[in-house]
C-alpha cells in the first residue's frame, strides 16, 4: 500500500519530473518541478488552489514517482519524452503530430541537387522552409530545375561520368548533363548559386534575366524558345507575388495565438522565414478544458518544438507564459543559436498576432460542427447502444466474422473498436485449423476460444493487446452466434455481455439480439450506423484476408498436396465441389465427371484421401 505521508516527506528540494499513477498503475499526467518537494505537496494540500482539472486527477492518484535531474532544463526535455511516450489522460495533448516539407540544395557534392525532404540533418547541404505545402515545395523543385537545368539523378559525380547515357531531361533540355562531362563544375556551380538566390527571395535579377533571354529569342524569330522564357517567367513571378514581406528585419519567426472554446482549442502558427510569410498551419488541442491561454500555449510551445526539425530565432506569443528562460535556453540549445520569446503589445507584431488569434477563431468556428458531428457518430453512437443494452460501461467493442468458399480456407476476423472508433492496431486474423467444411458456427467456436484463451494466457503481458478484453462483444448474426459466444464465456468462465448484429433477407441489419430478445433500433440513429459500419468493416476484413490467402504464391491447401492437382485442377475441384468433405466422399468417376478432370488425376486425389 502506498503511503502517501511517509512517500511526501521523502520528496528531494531538487528539479525533476513527477509522475502521477492510477489504481491500474497507469501513468495520467507527468509534470516538471523547480523542487519536486513544493510542486509535488502542493497537490495534496487542502489550502492551494486547484482547479477542476486537476482535482479530478488528483482523486485518481493511487501513487506518484520521481526522476531527479540537474537541471530544469533537462527536467523539461525528460518531460516532454514522458508525455510522448506516454499520453497521460490529463495532460494537455498536442493533437497534430506532422512533419513538414523542405527544399534541400546538396552543396555539399560536386554538382549539386534540389531536393524535396521531410527531415533537417545536419550534413553539409542546406535546407530552406519548413513549408506547409508539400505541393507547393514540389512545384518550386520543379521551377527551379527547369530554370537552371539542374540534374535529378541519383547518380555519383564525378565517379560515374560518362558510364551511362544521359536521360531524358537531357534530350529535352531541362539538364546540362553534367554525367557527360558536358558542363565543367565551376559553370555549373552558377547555375546552383542562381537557385539559392531564388530560395533566398531575390527574384528581381532572375526576372530581369528570363525577360532578356525572352525578348532576345523573339527578336531571332525563335519563338518556341521565347515561349519558354515567356511561361519561367510567369512561374516566377506567381512564386515572387506568393511572397508577402511581413517585417523588415528579415529575421525567422514563428507568430503563435490561439482560440479556446470550453473543451477545444485551435492554436495558430504563421511561419515566417527571411522576413516572409510563407504559410501557416492550425493545430488543435485536446483536454483543455480547465486551462486558461497562458497554459495551453505553454504545454504547446514544449510538445511542438520539442518535435518539430527547425527552430525559428523568435517566437512571437499571444499571451505571457511561465519558463520563458528556461524555455529559451533549451530552444537556444535545439537550434544552435540564440532565441528570444516574446509578447508584443504594439506595434505591427501584435497586429500579426491578432490575425493568428482571429484566424484560430474561424478555423474553431468552422470546425464545431464537424468535431460535434463526428463526436455523434463515435462517442454518441457508443452512448446509445449502451442506454439500448443497459450497460453500465461500453468503451471497447470486438465484432468477429467467418469467410470461406465452400468450406475452403476458412478464416475468421476480429476488428476492435474504441469510443466508436476503429483501433486497427488491434485488429487480428485467424486461419481456421479444426474445420474443414462450412460450418461457421464451428469456426467461430475456435476463433473466439483462441481469442479468449490467448488472452487469459497472456494477462501479465502489458504490451499484448489480446489481453484487454471487450466491454461487449458483436457477434456477425442472431440467435446461434450468440450462443456459440455464450458456450466459450461459459467454458472459461468470462462475464462479458454478447450482442447479435441481426440482419434482413437483404443481408441488412435490421436489430441486436441481446439477451434473448430481438431489440428493434432506429435506423437513422447514430447508433444504428456504428453497428453497420463495425459489422461491414468485420466482413471486409475476413473476405480481405480470404482473398490474399488465395492471391498467387499464397494458396496453401490439403489439396496442394496431392500428387498430380496443380493450380488449375484444385481450382476445378473447389468449384465443382460444396466442400472438402465431398471431395473425400466421393468415388474417383464422380472426381472425375464432377470436376471434369482426367480419371487418372481423379484416382490420385481418390487415394490420396483413403491411403491407410
Amino acid at each position: 500500500m502506498f503511503n502517501f505521508e511517509e512517500e511526501l516527506k521523502k520528496l528531494p528540494g531538487k528539479p525533476g519530473v513527477y509522475l502521477m499513477h492510477d489504481e491500474t498503475d497507469a501513468i495520467i499526467y507527468v509534470g516538471k518541478a523547480i523542487s519536486l518537494k513544493n510542486r509535488v505537496r502542493s497537490y495534496f494540500r487542502e489550502s492551494t488552489v486547484k482547479s477542476l482539472k486537476i482535482q479530478k486527477m488528483v482523486s485518481h492518484i493511487a501513487r506518484f514517482e520521481y526522476i531527479v535531474t540537474d537541471s530544469e532544463l533537462e527536467a523539461l526535455v525528460l518531460e516532454n519524452n514522458l508525455i510522448k511516450e506516454h499520453n497521460p489522460r490529463y495532460n494537455t495533448m498536442l493533437k497534430d503530430d506532422k512533419t513538414y516539407p523542405y527544399i534541400k540544395v546538396t552543396v555539399g557534392e560536386d554538382y549539386p541537387r534540389v531536393l524535396f525532404c521531410r527531415q533537417m540533418k545536419k550534413d553539409k547541404s542546406r535546407y530552406f522552409g519548413p513549408f506547409t505545402s508539400a505541393a507547393a515545395v514540389k512545384d518550386t523543385i520543379e521551377l527551379l530545375n527547369r530554370l537552371f537545368a539542374l540534374r535529378t539523378c541519383h547518380r555519383v559525380l564525378p565517379r560515374d561520368i560518362g558510364l551511362e547515357r544521359p536521360c531524358l531531361n537531357y534530350h529535352i533540355g531541362q539538364c546540362m548533363a553534367p554525367c557527360q562531362g558536358d558542363i565543367s563544375k565551376e559553370d555549373y556551380r552558377k547555375n546552383v548559386d542562381q537557385a539559392l538566390s531564388f530560395l533566398n527571395g531575390n527574384y528581381g535579377m532572375i526576372l530581369d534575366d528570363l525577360q532578356e533571354k525572352m525578348q532576345k529569342a523573339a527578336d531571332e524569330l525563335n519563338f518556341e524558345e521565347a515561349i519558354r522564357y515567356r511561361d519561367l517567367y510567369n512561374s516566377v513571378k506567381a512564386v515572387s507575388q506568393k511572397q508577402k514581406i511581413t517585417d523588415s528585419d528579415g529575421e525567422d519567426k514563428d507568430i503563435i495565438a490561439l482560440d479556446q472554446d470550453g473543451g477545444e482549442a485551435v492554436v495558430q502558427v504563421f511561419f515566417v522565414r527571411g522576413g516572409k510569410l510563407i504559410g501557416r498551419e492550425h493545430f488543435y488541442m485536446t483536454r483543455v478544458e480547465d486551462s486558461d491561454k497562458a497554459q495551453i500555449l505553454l504545454d504547446f510551445v514544449k510538445q511542438f518544438y520539442a518535435g518539430t526539425p527547425f527552430v525559428p530565432r523568435e517566437l512571437i506569443l499571444q499571451k505571457e507564459i511561465e519558463e520563458i528562460p528556461v524555455l529559451e535556453e533549451w530552444l537556444t540549445a535545439r537550434r544552435g543559436g540564440r532565441v528570444h520569446i516574446r509578447v508584443p503589445k504594439k506595434g505591427q507584431k501584435e497586429k500579426l498576432v491578432e490575425l493568428a488569434e482571429k484566424n484560430a477563431r474561424m478555423v474553431l468556428q468552422k470546425d464545431r460542427e464537424r468535431i460535434r458531428r463526428e463526436e455523434a457518430r463515435t462517442v454518441g453512437a457508443v452512448r446509445e447502444i449502451a442506454a439500448l443494452l443497459d450497460l453500465p460501461v461500453l468503451e471497447r467493442m470486438e465484432a468477429f466474422d467467418i469467410s470461406n468458399i465452400s468450406g475452403f480456407e476458412n478464416v475468421g476476423s476480429m476488428v476492435v473498436y474504441e469510443k466508436g472508433k476503429p483501433k486497427r492496431s488491434d485488429y487480428r486474423k485467424f486461419r481456421i485449423r479444426s474445420v474443414a467444411g462450412p460450418d461457421d458456427y464451428a469456426c467461430m467456436r475456435e476463433v473466439l476460444t483462441r481469442r479468449f484463451l490467448h488472452g487469459l494466457e497472456n494477462k501479465e503481458k502489458e504490451f499484448d493487446s489480446f489481453t484487454r478484453f471487450p466491454d461487449l462483444l458483436l457477434m456477425d448474426g442472431g440467435r446461434g452466434q450468440v450462443n456459440i459466444a455464450r458456450q466459450v464465456l461459459d467454458e472459461l468462465h468470462l462475464s462479458i455481455p454478447v450482442c447479435g448484429m441481426v440482419k434482413d433477407d437483404n443481408h441488412r441489419t435490421r436489430g441486436l439480439y441481446y439477451q434473448n430478445v430481438e431489440l428493434p433500433i432506429e435506423k437513422t440513429s447514430e447508433g444504428f450506423k456504428l453497428i453497420t459500419r463495425i459489422q461491414d468493416e468485420a466482413h471486409r476484413f475476413a473476405i480481405e484476408y480470404h482473398r490474399s490467402l488465395r492471391s498467387k504464391e499464397q494458396v496453401k491447401s490439403v489439396l496442394d498436396e496431392i500428387p498430380g492437382v496443380g493450380a488449375a485442377r484444385r481450382k476445378a475441384l473447389m468449384r465443382s465441389f460444396p466442400s472438402l468433405e465431398d471431395v473425400k466422399n466421393a468415388t474417383a468417376e464422380q472426381i472425375s465427371q464432377t470436376a471434369d478432370i482426367p480419371l487418372s488425376a481423379a484416382q490420385q486425389v481418390y487415394d490420396f484421401f483413403h491411403q491407410s
